[in-house]
């Protein structure tokens, strides 16, 4: 069983990125399942694709096997963007 974690950061005034992250209630370890991009303004359509993506990824695979889990929280949003780059 995993536990779903939304961990936002403000890109600028009108970005900001949504990671995707989860925690194994087994270990008790993180993982970051993926990363949403949001722009203002707003798009209703495109935040509906990004929430049935973040169910089709769940499913398809458990977070921990699609991506390394680490310790804390932190250590799993610097190996997300360290292996796909900073948002920007």
């Amino acid at each position: 069983m995993f536990k779903a974690i939304d961990v936002w950061k403000r890109i600028s005034d009108s970005e900001a990125v949504r990671y995707r992250c989860f925690q194994c209630l087994q270990t008790g370890k993180y993982s970051v399942q993926s990363a949403d991009f949001y722009r203002l303004p707003g798009n209703p359509d495109r935040s509906a694709q990004l929430e049935r993506q973040h169910i089709e990824l769940f499913i398809e695979q458990a977070p921990d096997g699609r991506n390394e889990a680490y310790e804390t929280l932190e250590a799993a949003i610097e190996a997300h963007e360290a292996e796909f780059g900073p948002p920007t």
